[in-house]
């Protein structure tokens, strides 16, 4: 697993089976209420589905009877794979746990709460189907208040002229991903939000369909507003990861360059003051002097960790510079 949270396996034995073509990841926290009557809205919609499916269920942690109800569907139903973290280590790091254990073609996240329909899952399984790399749930009849309405409208209008990726509902938990694109993706803090943007980096189709949340009928809601907070300095991160990851002196060496122009412009001042005008430079301007210093001293630093990162990419790129063609190169002969 990539998670460094140690975690407890439970399945059924599943010799004899063919390969899984969709896993559904749910990610799950003090939802005993909820979890019975989920398996019996999963067990209907896979029993329906011509594809072959499993459920990995993720534990984060709860402290109350959600593992044990969990570990008792696993041990009677193969399809269903129980995970359990040892403690909570939030949604993001539940998700990177389910990529981890599922074994489909394709993966479909969504909520334990109730509020996603497992019946909307084979409208998901149908786009994937189409050739989509990426398929996002909108919600259409939303059941907040109307200042996180507006709140969440507007996150996604920032997000959308962030990161260049343009949903209209970027908070859905209800989605679908291609597997390739998404199981060597490192998720944490709250970065579950951002997936797309981070697969996109490898190249997707990427689509929207329509999604009817239902009111939480049990237990409380474990992500509300100080929660999605953070997601300010995640999108600052995927920012960055997005445009400077494989040319980091392009950031560093631009902030760099600006801070030593800035102490030398500084600096230069002082020099004419003190030669052409008689400036007792420590006694008027000493302040001005440090902060001269400071800034050429850390535009050279700037300078010298983009050197450095810039080394690092390059070693990285030049050890997979032999890509195999199951990498992601597709490679074409002319037959003798």
């Amino acid at each position: 697993m990539s998670s460094t949270v140690s975690a407890e396996l439970i399945s059924a034995p599943r010799e004899g089976e063919g390969p899984v073509r969709y896993s559904i990841a749910i990610p799950l926290y003090n939802e005993c209420e909820s979890i019975r009557p989920l398996y019996e809205r999963l067990n209907a919609m896979m029993n329906a589905l011509p594809h072959s499916c499993e459920c990995v269920l993720v534990d984060d942690g709860s402290t109350d009877d959600s593992l044990r109800l969990l570990r008792e569907i696993a041990q009677v139903d193969r399809r269903i794979v129980a995970v359990g973290l040892r403690q909570n280590a939030g949604k993001s790091l539940a998700l990177s746990t389910a990529f981890s254990v599922a074994c489909g073609e394709f993966i479909i996240t969504m909520d334990g709460d109730l509020q996603h329909d497992p019946a909307d899952i084979p409208r998901f399984a149908e786009k994937l189907e189409e050739g989509f790399d990426i398929v996002g749930g909108r919600r259409m009849r939303r059941t907040e208040g109307l200042p996180q309405r507006l709140s969440n409208k507007y996150a996604n209008w920032v997000l959308g002229k962030v990161t260049g990726v343009h949903l209209h509902d970027w908070g859905s938990g209800f989605k679908a991903y291609r597997r390739a694109l998404v199981s060597d993706v490192p998720i944490y803090g709250e970065l579950q939000r951002l997936i797309p943007v981070l697969a996109l980096r490898r190249g997707a189709r990427v689509c929207e369909i329509p999604i009817t949340v239902a009111p939480r009928t049990s237990g409380a809601s474990k992500y509300g507003m100080v929660r999605k907070l953070p997601v300010i300095f995640d999108l600052i991160t995927v920012r960055f990861l997005l445009r400077y990851l494989a040319r980091p002196l392009h950031f560093f060496g631009t902030a760099g360059l600006l801070a030593m122009l800035a102490g030398g412009g500084i600096g230069t001042w002082l020099l004419i003051s003190r030669l052409f005008y008689g400036v007792q430079i420590m006694r008027d301007h000493g302040p001005l002097l440090i902060f001269a210093a400071v800034f050429i001293l850390a535009g050279i630093q700037l300078l010298a960790l983009g050197l450095l990162a810039e080394m690092h990419v390059r070693y990285y790129y030049e050890s997979r510079s032999r890509i195999a063609p199951n990498e992601g190169a597709s490679i074409f002969r002319m037959k003798d």
